[in-house]
């Protein structure tokens, strides 16, 4: 398996690279090397790229593996899906507006949304903070002060880390509902984790970042076409275009260093032998190809949990869901969302229900979920009372993102490693983010950018500076 050579490029010491792996960071690492004149061959053991986000075939269905979505703010992900040429494809929100259903309230008064306006912070939630009906008039004025002490924390201060954010809310006055009707709204969804489970550190970088850095920060988008579309195919003819070599179905097997300083990549039946090698795979494979001494802890990546989703998908025979999605309280439902026209289907409406801290469900049967969850949709959607169910199957990634808990971020290596010319990549590395498709993107940059160095290679102008928005 040779290196296929870029045009008008002559072979030159220090320009060869092999990534690890087809996800986000894989990705984005590949292209960023290669956009700076390196030949890169990129390694995927999946017959596909695109990591955990993903789409599959049922039947007429073009179907995601779960909801993924991203705010204005993951400036990252908005450049890959430049780089790419897919951001028409994943447009946002022209302002945040999501529309919140309280179950538990009579008919005609459940409905409330969390919206902005186009007013500096933090004056841009004002008014959608005082309308939100799902909290009393005491919690919401309890929240703004909440949001203005979580505003003054000092994202560098490693004590946040070593402490949870459910206490912190609490003792910051927010009661019991103002947590589940709007920091677990939230929080559950970008972090897989419930406040009491989730580190301050991250938590504190997702409100403050997400909701009071920029009035449109948390405006949200997401695929209107399959998530196969872009992280596969988009990204596989980028690469393409860029020189990479890609080959998926490619499992590596070892990685040793040469005598001369360059590194053997092993996968079955041949040996790659680059100046760089990026790692852009889960904490666990990374544990298993690192070399000795690469790591002065490589143990740690073992401490780095996960934590799993699980996404429940329904098709009825008729629409039931007017809006693109909704959040939902009281109610086991989280989030709703409408797939219906990215999926391909032509009569009637499918929804994706994504659930994420999913460690209750995660390993239930289908016919339990099914038990579950359509009565709930039943309570939530009222035209679903009529409606005949079509299709009911779920997907399920038991290890979806690494687990946010207290003290994961000393566990969470950066993008150099002790061993020259590897390097790693991935949204569980050191980016200060938690584990989205923002924190996989800035992974490979910041890996591409530690190989571009040592390599001696220019920067891609193009190229996403991570310290625009660490």
């Amino acid at each position: 398996m040779s290196h296929a050579p870029l045009p008008d490029a002559p072979r030159r010491a220090g320009r060869t690279a092999v990534v690890v792996g087809g996800g986000l960071a894989g990705v984005t690492a590949a292209l960023a090397l290669a956009d700076a004149g390196v030949r890169v061959t990129l390694l995927e053991g999946r017959p596909r790229l695109g990591g955990l986000a993903f789409s599959f075939q049922r039947g007429e269905l073009t179907v995601d593996n779960g909801q993924h979505v991203y705010l204005r703010c993951c400036t990252a992900y908005r450049w890959f899906l430049d780089r790419i040429e897919g951001s028409a494809l994943a447009p946002l929100q022209p302002r945040l507006d999501v529309p919140v259903v309280d179950v538990d309230r009579p008919e005609g008064r459940r409905l409330g949304r969390l919206r902005r306006d186009p007013l500096p912070v933090p004056l841009h939630l004002g008014r959608g903070l005082a309308a939100y009906p799902h909290l009393s008039l005491a919690e919401r004025a309890r929240v703004g002060r909440a949001a203005l002490a979580l505003k003054a924390l000092d994202l560098t201060d490693p004590a946040l880390d070593t402490q949870d954010f459910g206490s912190w809310l609490t003792a910051h006055g927010q009661s019991a509902r103002a947590v589940e009707a709007l920091w677990d709204l939230v929080g559950v969804a970008t972090l897989n984790a419930v406040a009491g489970d989730s580190s301050l550190a991250l938590a504190a970088m997702v409100f403050k970042t997400g909701l009071l850095s920029d009035p449109g920060a948390a405006d949200i988008g997401w695929a209107h076409v399959p998530l196969g579309e872009l992280h596969d195919r988009l990204a596989r003819k980028a690469l393409d275009s860029a020189g990479v070599r890609t080959e998926t179905r490619t499992r590596v097997t070892s990685l040793s260093r040469t005598d001369n300083g360059c590194w053997n990549v092993q996968v079955p039946g041949e040996t790659l032998t680059a100046d760089a090698v990026v790692l852009a795979v889960p904490q666990r494979e990374t544990y298993d190809l690192l070399p000795a001494g690469a790591l002065d802890a490589p143990e740690r990546l073992l401490d780095i949990g996960t934590a799993p989703i699980l996404n429940v998908h329904v098709v009825y025979d008729r629409p039931v869901l007017r809006a693109p999605f909704l959040a939902a309280l009281g109610t086991p439902v989280q989030w709703v969302f409408d797939r219906t026209a990215a999926s391909g289907l032509r009569e009637g409406q499918y929804l994706a229900v994504s659930q994420s801290a999913a460690q209750d469900e995660i390993d239930l049967p289908v016919a339990d979920l099914r038990a579950r969850y359509l009565p709930e949709l039943r309570k939530l959607l009222p035209g679903t009372r009529d409606a005949e169910v079509r299709d009911f199957f779920v997907t399920r990634e038991r290890t979806a993102t690494f687990a946010p808990t207290p003290g994961v971020g000393r566990l969470r290596p950066g993008a150099r490693t002790q061993a020259p010319g590897l390097y790693l990549a991935g949204a569980w590395t050191a980016t200060g983010w938690p584990a989205t498709m923002e924190s996989a993107v800035r992974s490979g940059v910041s890996a591409a950018d530690a190989a571009l160095s040592a390599l001696g290679r220019p920067r891609p102008t193009h190229l996403f500076a991570v310290e625009e928005a660490a």
